[in-house]
């Protein structure tokens, strides 16, 4: 069977995968837009805080840092740093053909693990609780990689 075929499971499930994480990513930027405008204040940009359709009325401190603005930046900047390096593992993953259950619950847990640790992100709950679903997101990563690493070497 063709590792990159619709009738292979696990490049399904990479597939539902990786679609699900860059929506959610895309959210992310959505929704700091959505944030920005909500409280009119946020902004990063010099330039955002000069007179438009989009802030038709500047006001002083637009451009301070508000936290209901910035947790959302970093979600982004986090999904950043780990949903990058998930699509492409993940991608050369597939390729090594491996065992479609042992797959589907590395692929489906990272999702899991990821779409947890935004919702502890974005309700502020304890370090803790972001750590351990950052953790287990990273150990999914580093078993594929390694296994990747494993199956190119023997090839």
């Amino acid at each position: 069977m063709d590792a990159l075929s619709l009738k292979n499971p696990v490049f399904v499930a990479y597939m539902v995968c990786a679609a699900l994480l860059v929506l959610k990513m895309a959210a992310m930027s959505w929704l700091t837009v959505y944030r920005m405008l909500h409280i009119n204040g946020g902004m990063r940009n010099p330039e955002d805080a000069n007179p438009g359709l989009a802030n038709p009325r500047p006001r002083p401190g637009q451009l301070d840092p508000v936290d209901y603005v910035e947790r959302i930046r970093r979600i982004h900047q986090n999904d950043q740093e780990n949903l990058l390096p998930f699509l492409a593992i993940g991608w050369l993953y597939v390729m090594t053909q491996p065992a479609p259950a042992v797959a589907l619950a590395l692929l489906y847990g990272y999702v899991l693990s990821r779409l947890l640790h935004f919702a502890a992100y974005l309700t502020a709950r304890p370090h803790e609780w972001r750590a351990a679903l950052w953790t287990v997101g990273s150990l999914v990563m580093i078993f594929m990689a390694v296994a990747t690493l494993w199956a190119g070497l023997r090839a």
